[in-house]
């Protein structure tokens, strides 16, 4: 996929676990939409983690945000 500027900046756009890059939420919302891959970063409610509390019954966190 492509992104409007490449450039990636250590600590805002990803960071370094286990020799992995992680990208953050900040990253992904540059590229404007969800990419399904199930990102712990995701800022559009596709994280595992908004996952198992949709699956638990609970509000996921960026529709919180947007009440």
């Amino acid at each position: 996929m492509s992104r409007p500027d490449t450039t990636l900046i250590k600590g805002i756009d990803y960071y370094v676990e286990n020799d992995r890059w992680v990208f953050t939420a900040a990253y992904h919302r540059k590229g404007g939409h969800c990419c399904r891959n199930v990102c712990r970063h995701c800022p559009f409610g596709n994280s595992l983690a908004d996952r198992e509390q949709a699956a638990n019954g609970s509000v996921p966190r960026t529709t919180r945000e947007s009440e």
